[in-house]
């Protein structure tokens, strides 16, 4: 077989009838440009969501208080003190499957900074707690285990909080006031960005523990933190520290048998991985879904390459008279059909990628496009350009030359 002339003879074929070849590539077409969008859209809610993950930090547990009950109705977690930082301290040293343990005290605070001011969420914390989090800073130094010793007045920044007190200054030395007391910045915490819910990560300032304690957050009760930050030696021992807390806090709050936990330990990169999985498969349903368009764009290939079987036949006689085989019959018009699909896949792919960046920009909806979708997609289109074409181009290959010349 002459690969060349017979490829020209199919773009010959294909060109004498112009709309009913765009036609027929419009299914696939549309198919091709579907699954890539499709596919981008789940890949970007997956990559979103991964980044959520990195940014919360890694084997990440949170240990909460427990919940108050008044007149019959039970108020959320934390609604009553039960950790302290004895707890934390136990919990990082008794705990084999813990790597790090923080105690952590939060409050809405106003962050005063010249004529500029800022509410924001601050954190009194132990310089664990930004390990837990994976969270450097980008300029000055971080928290220190000497700033909790000694219950210095310094505080962090994030990168929002930065922003909006100092715009382009450098805040390192300087000071800002929160709740009226003096704190100096000894640094800017690098960016996190928002959650999947909309929180804005970057919105927050960190103190020392005691510092927080003494001077922020009152001394009602001493000693008690509102929740305790952990992180476990790796993703495989995340059970095992959930079963060695949860033993150890009821242990040490002394709860009998036949009482429930006065905390609540919530697992949250667990949730995040549920989070996660679950973006993989609505990008494998969109995928799918979006494939329906392929096998009906094969399908009106078939039906087309039928059409030009029948009329063609007289054409076919003739070339078998003049010592054409039945297999160069078949791969003319399987050529005939790859050509239909993969001309199609390539302007279904440009459809595709555009469509994209399209969707990215008016929704902002994170879409990632990789180029094993873009390949498979392409192969796909090509897979369906065969498979349809192969009954219509082994018909032809069948005809009887004696009956394809006396065709009308």
């Amino acid at each position: 077989m002459n690969f060349p002339m017979t490829l020209r003879i199919a773009f010959k074929a294909l060109s004498r009838n112009k709309m009913r070849s765009g036609l027929t590539m419009l299914g696939i077409i549309i198919g091709v440009g579907a699954v890539i969008a499709m596919i981008a859209i789940g890949s970007g809610a997956k990559a979103r969501i991964q980044e959520q993950i990195a940014s919360m930090g890694s084997n990440l547990l949170i240990i909460l208080s427990g919940s108050a009950t008044s007149g019959g109705v039970r108020h959320g977690s934390g609604s009553i003190p039960t950790l302290t930082i004895e707890d934390a301290k136990a919990i990082a040293s008794e705990c084999s499957a813990v790597k790090y343990a923080a105690p952590v005290l939060r409050g809405i605070t106003q962050v005063v900074f010249g004529n500029q001011n800022w509410s924001t969420v601050t954190y009194g914390t132990t310089p664990e707690a930004l390990l837990i989090r994976d969270w450097p800073v980008t300029r000055g130094r971080s928290l220190t285990q000497a700033d909790v010793d000694g219950a210095m007045k310094v505080c962090l920044l994030g990168q929002t909080v930065a922003d909006n007190l100092f715009g382009e200054m450098d805040p390192v030395g300087q000071i800002v006031r929160i709740k009226k007391f003096p704190f100096t910045v000894t640094g800017v915490l690098s960016t996190k960005g928002q959650t999947t819910w909309g929180q804005d990560q970057d919105d927050v300032v960190y103190v020392p523990l005691t510092t927080g304690q003494r001077l922020l957050f009152g001394k009602q009760f001493p000693g008690m933190v509102g929740s305790i930050s952990v992180q476990a030696t790796g993703p495989d021992t995340l059970k095992l520290a959930e079963e060695q807390i949860s033993q150890l806090l009821r242990q040490r709050h002394r709860l009998r048998a036949n009482q429930d936990n006065d905390f609540f330990v919530r697992n949250l990169t667990e949730a995040f991985s549920t989070a996660e999985e679950s973006a993989k498969v609505m990008s494998i349903l969109l995928g799918a879904i979006a494939s329906i368009s392929l096998l009906v764009g094969g399908i009106g290939i078939m039906n087309i390459m039928l059409v030009s079987v029948t009329e063609r036949t007289r054409e076919i006689g003739i070339r078998m008279a003049v010592g054409a085989r039945g297999r160069d019959i078949l791969y003319q018009f399987l050529i005939e059909a790859l050509v239909l699909s993969l001309t199609g896949g390539i302007i279904g792919l440009l459809l595709g990628v555009g469509a994209s960046q399209l969707i990215s920009y008016s929704f902002k909806w994170p879409t990632l496009i990789s180029p094993q979708s873009l390949l498979l997609s392409f192969s796909f289109a090509g897979g369906v350009g065969i498979f349809f074409g192969f009954y219509p181009a082994r018909k032809a290959a069948q005809l009887d030359p004696i009956e394809a010349l006396r065709y009308e």
